[in-house]
Parts: C-alpha cells; structure tokens; sequence
C-alpha cells in the first residue's frame, strides 16, 4: 500500500507541477514509452537467467502485502524454540526425535501453524534441531555452518532486489538512448517549420525524461523494498540460530530464548517481561 502512496506522490509532483506550466500533451509520446518499456524488458531478460527472473517475478506481489515477520510472529518462535528446548531439558534430547522428524505431526510445532506454513524457517529450525539430537558435531562447527547456510540464504533472497537495482540503475542511460534517436530523427527533418522542430526535439527530450522517472521514481523503490523484504526474511535465522547455540553452549531454555530477542531490532521485539509472560501463559495450553 505505502509503494502505492509514493507512486501516487511521485506523480502528483513531476507531472502535477509540470502541467500548472505546461501542456500535458507534450508528454504524450507513445513511442517514447514504448521504447523505455521495452529497453527496460530487454535489459532485464539478458542480463539475468531464468531462475533470477522467477525469482524477482515471485517476489514482486509480496511488495503490495505488509511483512508477515511482525512482533507476534516472533514471539510465536520465540515460543515454539522455549517448548522445544524445556523438553530437552526435561526428557532428554531423544525425545523431541518425532517432533523433528514429522513437524507437522508434532504436538508442539501444530500450535504455531503460521511457522509451520513458512517451510524454510521449519527445516532450518529442524535441521539443527536434528544435529543436536544426533550429537555429533559441537558449538563451534554448527555455528559456522548456519553461517555458511545464512550467507547463502540471504544471498539467495538478495537476488531479486540486485536484479531489479541494476535494470533501474540502466534506465537514465535507456533515456539517453532514446532521446540521441529522438534527435537523430530532427536532423533528418531540418528543412521544417520551427514549430514542427520545436515539438519533435520536446518529444525526444521526453525519453530522457521518463527514464529517468521511471528509474528513480518507480524501479529503485522496488528494489529498495526488495532489499528490505530480505533482510526481514533474513532475520528470523538469525533469531533461530542465537537460540539454539545459547542452548548448546548450557544456557537453560528462558535464559536461551533471551539471545534470540536480543537479535530483534526494537520495532519487533518484545520486552523481556512481555516475552516471559507469554511463555508462562503457553506453559498451561
């Protein structure tokens, strides 16, 4: 909705502000448009693969939706890794086997059904989970793999966004280009009316224009957003991680869960007497 509004004020202010001076109909060059549009397609299409494409065509609707990482969702992780880890802590590690191995079966993973339904956050969790059960690597090892695995991941999410940022880093320079075809096409026309000239040079001085708008106006603020939307998806591994090596290092489970809301930026991030109380509220479901 926000991307909306700004598209509506970006609009309001280089077009509203040009017709109180101007004709809007100097603006209207169809081929002008044309040509951006398919330059910026085009771009697009060489300079990534199809797994890229897929990828940045897959995260473009989620732009038009609020985060789903909110403060609830947190906590709910927060919640589910304390279940997890107090009966580790009460029963041994071998007892959480089932619920890692058939999560959606689990009687503790069916409580929080919005992370079940997040099926990367479930197998990053449960993966680890798995490692501790099997207990063949230590603290330092399963560290430096979730940080391989994270970089990774994160690299994987940044695509979209790296993808977007350069085709609207290439849009100022598609203006030119049209624009020098603009003029190419005046000095074939010099023999014309000076009002004639007049209108053809405003319409190749458009393309310069709208690759410019187009760019800063409209694609850079999707990729920022893109960029955004990555480091949120991001962030929940991490929560993840700083609780379960808490966890390994000896930390009892309400001590462990504090690491990963220490992970939280202030925005989404319970105080501790928040988070302490709820998981004194789920301890009786």
């Amino acid at each position: 909705m926000l991307l909306i509004i700004g598209y509506i004020i970006i609009l309001a202010a280089a077009i509203g502000t040009f017709s109180v001076h101007g004709s809007l109909a100097a603006l209207w060059m169809p081929m002008e448009y044309l040509a951006i549009l398919g330059l910026l397609m085009g771009g697009f299409v060489a300079s990534n693969n199809g797994k890229v494409i897929k990828a940045v065509l897959g995260a473009l609707p989620s732009l038009f939706k609020g985060s789903p990482y909110t403060r609830a969702y947190y906590v709910d992780v927060l919640a589910l890794l304390f279940e997890v880890l107090a009966k580790v802590r009460k029963e041994g590690l071998m007892s959480i086997e089932n619920d890692v191995e058939n999560p959606d079966a689990s009687p503790i993973f069916s409580k929080y059904p919005d992370i079940l339904r997040n099926h990367h956050v479930i197998e990053f969790m449960t993966d680890y989970l798995r490692m501790m059960v099997g207990g063949n690597l230590n603290t330092l090892e399963i560290e430096s793999l979730m940080e391989q695995e994270l970089e990774a991941h994160h690299h994987e999410l940044s695509t979209p966004a790296h993808a977007v940022q350069m085709s609207g880093d290439a849009l100022p320079a598609f203006g030119i280009v049209v624009a020098v075809m603009g003029v190419v096409n005046v000095m074939g026309s010099v023999g014309e009316p000076p009002a004639v000239l007049g209108k053809m040079i405003g319409g190749a001085l458009v393309g310069t224009f709208l690759g410019i708008l187009v760019s800063y106006g409209f694609v850079q603020p999707v990729a920022s957003l893109l960029a955004h939307r990555a480091d949120d998806d991001s962030r929940v591994y991490g929560v993840i991680k700083a609780v379960l090596l808490a966890s390994m290092s000896g930390y009892a489970p309400q001590v462990a869960v504090e690491f990963g809301r220490k992970n939280l930026p202030s925005g989404a991030r319970p105080s501790f007497i928040e988070l302490e109380e709820e998981l004194k509220s789920r301890k009786g479901r």
